[in-house]
């Protein structure tokens, strides 16, 4: 079990995070198969696709995946391989920074007790500092908002997280 009250400073080697790496790494061909096939889920554009509509046939809103919903089999799947396929087109790397709850204790990785922003892994560029990553579970929730705070509309698309232009968008910092 983890120490939850101090942080570690390597957020690429946290303790919680290999361990779910390496879950995640041995489920993938069980996942993959539950969801429609290893062979849609070999780690192309297209796969996006058919893990987006997926997601869409699923959820029917960013709240739907919040809750214990996060900690399903196929969400954690499907968190694991987006943040996977960011990883092998970007260069970038799994982190885990937990971010402090009011008592000073840090949540374990997808609290069961609670749905802070952060309590989930990042992907990131090697050398980007604390929180500056984008989190898999947010690009899945996001993907199921029809339109903004402004009430334009939004139609994301998983595919776009492996355009360049994804990464430098201004409202990524939210991710």
């Amino acid at each position: 079990m983890t120490d939850h009250t101090n942080p570690v400073i390597d957020a690429t080697r946290h303790p919680e995070l290999l361990v779910w790496l390496a879950e995640r790494q041995s489920a993938f061909p069980h996942w993959a198969d539950q969801a429609g096939g290893a062979d849609r889920f070999d780690f192309t554009p297209g796969s996006l696709g058919t893990l987006d509509d997926l997601i869409r046939e699923t959820f029917d809103s960013p709240e739907d995946i919040d809750s214990q919903r996060r900690r399903d089999d196929f969400v954690q799947g499907a968190v694991w391989y987006v943040g996977e396929m960011m990883c092998r087109k970007h260069g970038m790397v799994w982190q885990y920074t937990p971010e402090p709850l009011d008592d000073g204790t840090y949540p374990p990785l997808f609290d069961p007790t609670d749905t802070p922003a952060l309590d989930t892994p990042c992907v990131a560029f090697p050398d980007a500092g604390p929180y500056e990553g984008f989190y898999p579970l947010n690009i899945l929730r996001r993907m199921l908002i029809d339109e903004d705070e402004t009430g334009m509309p939004v139609e994301e698309r998983l595919v776009d997280v492996l355009d360049p232009a994804y990464l430098t968008d201004e409202d990524d910092d939210e991710q």
